[in-house]
């Protein structure tokens, strides 16, 4: 995959992630802490340091390396302002990974993610040959649910009790994107 960022939108960028990223990567988690925090798990302060996203990085970038995970960044000039991620790749006859993503609270509204999740797709398809995409969000999550759609995701299950998020084991609504 190309580490050339491409347009996601007129003022912002996506490419892969990068170690040199961690200063700013943490600089983004951090003014976007609350923004982020109940939608994510728990989050240890070190995580929200640089030294904290140095260490998130190399496991990132060691993971790709291996196949099973392709992790991008969104950038307003040299800020961050998200991510997305390709993760648990699988290949065989399931061809398949999971996406996961967020966008800093000062870019949301604006197509963002839904443009994001629409070039990681091509990706996953063209670049990687994946035959399917799934992605999880908790039920009350009504924007993320609306860019899955957007996306052409369909709805095909609750999974209770999925992932602990915000201290606490939450339902999630399941979607896939078969890449045809």
């Amino acid at each position: 995959m190309t580490t050339q960022a491409a347009t996601v939108t007129g003022d912002v960028q996506m490419r892969l992630l990068q170690a040199a990223d961690a200063e700013r990567l943490s600089a983004a988690y951090v003014l976007n802490r609350d923004h982020l925090a109940p939608w994510e798990p728990a989050r240890a302060g070190e995580f929200f340091t640089a030294a904290g996203q140095r260490a998130v990085i190399e496991s990132k970038l060691a993971l790709q390396a291996a196949g099973q995970e392709v992790p991008w960044v969104l950038l307003a000039g040299s800020r961050i302002v998200g991510a997305i991620t390709l993760t648990g790749i699988v290949r065989g006859p399931l061809l398949s990974a999971h996406v996961g993503y967020w966008v800093d609270k000062d870019f949301n509204g604006r197509g963002v993610c839904s443009s994001a999740i629409t070039s990681v797709l091509a990706a996953a398809k063209d670049e990687l040959g994946l035959h399917r995409v799934q992605a999880a969000t908790l039920e009350h999550n009504t924007p993320s649910r609306k860019v899955l759609s957007r996306a052409g995701f369909e709805e095909i299950g609750l999974a209770p009790s999925y992932l602990k998020i915000a201290g606490s084991w939450q339902d999630h609504v399941l979607f896939q994107r078969i890449l045809e």
